[in-house]
C-alpha cells in the first residue's frame, strides 16, 4: 500500500506524506556498529538538525541518504518512494559540503548553471533560474568572477545557490560553515534560516556545534554511539533532556547526585548525599529508591541574599569569579565536592563577592529536572 494512504474500515484517508522517512536503518563497518536501527521522519519544509560528537553517526546517516554509501539494513524513502539503494543521481538530492566543492575552472555563473544544464533544461530557463538564486544570496553582481577570486564565506553562499537552484525536494548540508572563522559563521547561520523559511526549503544539517543546531534548527536529533539519543525542539533538548548525555551535551550544565525520594504527577522529591531535599521536574518513570542526577542549568541559578528563599538550596564555598562583561560566572565547590557553576547579569551595584566566600544558591523546581542514571 502507498506510505501515504491508511485505510480506516470502509474509508481511506490520505495522509501527508513524509518528505523524508528512515526506518530500521543500520550500518556497521567490521565489528564497529556506526548506525543501530534509526528511524526518523522529516516534514516538508522542515529544518532538522544531526548533532552529536565525533563518531556518533551522524555523517554517514547523512551519505546515507544522500545515495553515497550503501546501509546494511533498514529503508530509505524520499517524497513516498522507496530509495534505499538508489544511485544518488537519481534522487535529486541536494548536497553542500564543507569543502564547497565548485569547480575552479567555472565561472560563478557556470558552476550555478551546471545542475541546470545536466538536467537539460532551455538556456532562457537557465539564465533566469541563476539570476533569480544569485539575487537571493546577494551575489548578483559577480557572475563572471572564478572562485579563487571570492571570500569563504561568498563561495559557501555560492555552493548554497548551486544547490537550490534545481529545487531539490531534500537539501542535505554536511558541516558547510565549518571551516569558516565564528563571525562568518554566525552571519551564514542567520542567512542559511532565512533562506530556509523564505523559500520553505527541506533541509537536514550536519553539525558538532552545539550553539548551531539551537540557531537554526526546527528539530535537533541528538546522536549517541549509532543510536537516536533524543529528537525534538530545541527548547525540549535544552530545557527537557532525557538523559545524562543529552544534559551534558547540549550547552552547560549542573549535574549532581541524589536520591529520588518520592514522586506524584511530573515532580520528584530527591535527597542528596549531604541530606539536601531537592524538588525537581520528572519527565520519566524512575521508581522511588533509585539514584539519579538533577540537572540545572548555570543561568537558572542565583545567589540569595540574606533571609531570601527558594524551592530549591545549596549551600557552597565560591573558587572562582569571572566577569566576562555582560555576563559573570561564578564557580563553586558543594560540602561534599561537587562543583557548580553559575551565570549571572553583571550588575555594578550588586556586593562584590570574591573566592572563599559562603554564598548560597537558588533554584525553582520547574528549572531542576531529574534523569536516570545511564
Amino acid at each position: 500500500m502507498d506510505p501515504g494512504v491508511k485505510r480506516t474500515g470502509a474509508q481511506t484517508v490520505t495522509e501527508a506524506i513524509p518528505k523524508l522517512r528512515i526506518s530500521e536503518l543500520r550500518k556497521a563497518y567490521g565489528p564497529a556498529t556506526v548506525l543501530g536501527g534509526i528511524d526518523l521522519e522529516m516534514k516538508e519544509g522542515e529544518f532538522i538538525t544531526l548533532l552529536g560528537p565525533s563518531g556518533s553517526g551522524k555523517s554517514t546517516l547523512l551519505l546515507i541518504i544522500a545515495g553515497l554509501i550503501n546501509p546494511d539494513g533498514g529503508e530509505v524513502w524520499i517524497d513516498g518512494k522507496l530509495c534505499t539503494y538508489m544511485p544518488s543521481h537519481r534522487r535529486d538530492i541536494g548536497v553542500v559540503f564543507q569543502s564547497y566543492a565548485l569547480f575552479p575552472h567555472m565561472t560563478l555563473y557556470e558552476n550555478i548553471a551546471f545542475p541546470l544544464r545536466m538536467r537539460r533544461y532551455p538556456e532562457a530557463r537557465i539564465a533566469e533560474e541563476v539570476s533569480r538564486v544569485l539575487s537571493i544570496v546577494q551575489l548578483s553582481g559577480l557572475t563572471h568572477r572564478m572562485p579563487n577570486q571570492l571570500s569563504g564565506g561568498q563561495q559557501q553562499r555560492i555552493a548554497l545557490a548551486r544547490c537550490m537552484v534545481y529545487q531539490p525536494p531534500i537539501i542535505l548540508m554536511d558541516e558547510p560553515l565549518g571551516a569558516l572563522d565564528k563571525k562568518l559563521r554566525q552571519q551564514l547561520q542567520l542567512e542559511i534560516r532565512q533562506l530556509h523559511q523564505k523559500l520553505g526549503i527541506t533541509v537536514l544539517y550536519v553539525t558538532h556545534d552545539q550553539e548551531e543546531a539551537l540557531a537554526m534548527s526546527d528539530r535537533i536529533c541528538l546522536m549517541n554511539g549509532g543510536k537516536i539519543e533524543q529528537i525534538g525542539s530545541p527548547g525540549d533538548l535544552y530545557f527537557q533532556p532525557r538523559t545524562v548525555f543529552a544534559a551534558d551535551f547540549l550547552g552547560e550544565s549542573n549535574l549532581l547526585e541524589a536520591t529520588l525520594v518520592s514522586r506524584s504527577d511530573r515532580t520528584a522529591e530527591l535527597k542528596t548525599a549531604g541530606g539536601t531535599t531537592i524538588r525537581a521536574t520528572l519527565g520519566q518513570d524512575i521508581p522511588p529508591g533509585q539514584k539519579v542526577k538533577f540537572m540545572v542549568r548555570p543561568e537558572h541559578l542565583r545567589i540569595l541574599a540574606p533571609g531570601e528563599q527558594a524551592d530549591n538550596q545549596l549551600d557552597a564555598r565560591l573558587r572562582d569569579v569571572i566577569l566576562l562583561g555582560s555576563v559573570t560566572k561564578y564557580y563553586a565547590s558543594l560540602p561534599d565536592g561537587s562543583d557548580v557553576s553559575v551565570s549571572q547579569l553583571t550588575q555594578s551595584l550588586l556586593p562584590r563577592l570574591n573566592p572563599g566566600d559562603q554564598v548560597r544558591f537558588g533554584f525553582d523546581r520547574q528549572s531542576t529536572v531529574c534523569l536516570p542514571l545511564p
